[in-house]
This record gives C-alpha cells, sequence and structure tokens, in this order.
C-alpha cells in the first residue's frame, strides 16, 4: 500500500479521495488549511478507524508546505504518491473581477501543485517511482466567461503536468492529470449563483451549472479514478473524469476558435437554444434573460 499526500481534503472530491484510498488500505496524510474547521473526514475517518492522518497545510505558503513535509519526513516516512487537489474558483469578468481575485485563483491552484511537487520530486527520483497526480478540470481545457481566473489557473496546471511528466519519466515516476467534469460540489455550486455583472456569460453559465447540478455527478466518482490511476500503474497522461467530461471536451473539439467565441458571445435566449439543441438540457435562465433583454 502507498504512503499518498492529498491536499484540499476538507469537502468534496478531497474529502472523498481521502476516504477512498483509506478505505483500499493506503496510508494517507490529508492536508487542509484549517481542519478545526472541517472536522467531517477526521470524525468519519475516526468512526470507520481508517489509516487517515490529518495535517494542517496552506498550499499558498512555503513555509507551511515545508513545515507539513518536514513533519511528515520527521516521522520517517515518505510521500508515493502526491494528490494536487486544493483549488479555489473565483468568477466574474475580466473587467469586473479585482485583481487579487485572478491572483489569488493562480496562486492556490498553479503555485500550490508547485510548491508540493517541489517537496516530493527529489524523493521520487532517487527511488525511481512515485506518482503524482493533478487535479484540472475539463476548464483546463475549455477558456469561457466567466470563469477566466479558473480556467487559467487549470490551463497553466495542466501545461505544468505535461512538462513535468516528460521530465519524471525516465526516472520511474508517473504524472497524471485528472479532468472532472461538473461534479456536485460547493465550488460548482458557487458557480451556479451568478453575481450581478455587465456582462450576459455569468447568468448563462450559472443557469448550465445548475441544469448540469441536477444530475448528481458526485465526488466519489472523481475519488475512484484517482485511485484506479495510482493503483493501475498507467502512464496514460489525461484522465477527463464524470459523465459530461468527454462530452463537454468533444463538444469544443468541434468548434473552432471563433465557433467557440460566437457561442461565448451569444445571448441569453441563443445560448438556452444551443444548449438544449447540443446537450438536451433546458436551462432556467431569469425571465428578463431568456427574453434576449
Amino acid at each position: 500500500m502507498a504512503k499518498v499526500l492529498i491536499t484540499g481534503t476538507s469537502s468534496g472530491i478531497g474529502l472523498a479521495t481521502a476516504l477512498e484510498l483509506g478505505r483500499a488500505g493506503h496510508k494517507v496524510y490529508a492536508t487542509m488549511r484549517n481542519p478545526a474547521r472541517a472536522p467531517e473526514l477526521g470524525e468519519r475517518a475516526s468512526k470507520e478507524g481508517l489509516p487517515i492522518s490529518i495535517l494542517t497545510m496552506d498550499v499558498d505558503s512555503d513555509r507551511s508546505v515545508e513545515d507539513c513535509f518536514a513533519a511528515i519526513h520527521g516521522q520517517g516516512e515518505q510521500i508515493d504518491v502526491l494528490v494536487n487537489n486544493a483549488g479555489i474558483e473565483r468568477h466574474g469578468s475580466v473587467e469586473e473581477l479585482p485583481m487579487e481575485e485572478f491572483r489569488a485563483t493562480m496562486e492556490t491552484n498553479y503555485f500550490g501543485a508547485l510548491r508540493c511537487i517541489r517537496q516530493v520530486v527529489p524523493g521520487m527520483r532517487e527511488r525511481g517511482g512515485g506518482c503524482i497526480v493533478n487535479v484540472t478540470s475539463v476548464a483546463g481545457k475549455i477558456a469561457c466567461s466567466p470563469l477566466a481566473s479558473y480556467t487559467a489557473s487549470k490551463f497553466a496546471l495542466e501545461s505544468l503536468s505535461e512538462a513535468l511528466a516528460g521530465e519524471m519519466k525516465p526516472f520511474g515516476v508517473r504524472v497524471a492529470i485528472v479532468e472532472p467534469g461538473i461534479i456536485e460540489t460547493p465550488m460548482a455550486h458557487a458557480i451556479s449563483d451568478a453575481p450581478p455583472s455587465l456582462y450576459p456569460q455569468g447568468r448563462n453559465f450559472a443557469a448550465l451549472f445548475q441544469a448540469v447540478l441536477e444530475q448528481h455527478a458526485k465526488p466519489a466518482i472523481i475519488a475512484l479514478a484517482i485511485r484506479e490511476v495510482i493503483e493501475s500503474g498507467t502512464w496514460k497522461l489525461r484522465h477527463p473524469c464524470g459523465p459530461d467530461a468527454e462530452p463537454f471536451l468533444g463538444w469544443r473539439a468541434a468548434m473552432t476558435d471563433e465557433q467557440w467565441i460566437d457561442f461565448n458571445a451569444l445571448d441569453a435566449e441563443g445560448f438556452r437554444k444551443r444548449v438544449k439543441k447540443d446537450f438536451g438540457l433546458d436551462l432556467k435562465l431569469p425571465a428578463q434573460d431568456a427574453a434576449g433583454a
């Protein structure tokens, strides 16, 4: 069984992954910024007697990341698998979203993963084995408003992962990218609640998320996929996950860049009709938006 460190385990995909791997017998180091504010994982692990240790780590902080890994190494342990799952989402148009929100998103979603990667790769390289799983999103391949800050961070992590995979393969270290679609998590529900905006895309995509979330795709789906990547020994780089991941990626791939831009520029009624035609989803747009106002 592997020793696995997972970031961002307070809720959603990270929590589900910690439970999935713990139940499979792996030794899990589950990290989060503030364990006292997120007791669910600890309570469930204790109730089930799972080999899960909960540690404090803020991936935005060099010192916090260094201290967490030092504590593990101080116990004579080594990390066989790193799962970079910690992430935040900020949505808003490029004009309206504050610069500090763009920076915060990149700090957590990209630099946070990079900090953790740099902690594990020397040991993995020296031992000639290991696995790094970076959780991105279909948004790492599909850019749209009002998610520019989020998609930019996931595009960056996809690029880093691809470059890292080439660097690490000669040393027997696997790198995998797990790309969830729309999964029922607090983050996805936040996107489904559009703030006031001068731009219509926020309302359009909020309605799309609301419709997809009604299908109840649970984080456990992604947790199982991560476990399969770890245990299978696969060298496959990208792993779209969830019922809508492949359809969304195929949908985008079938369009030219210009067609994709035109789709994103549709008014509310045009957007509603196009999503209904392509996916059979009935979007619930506000009356004034559905009328094209």
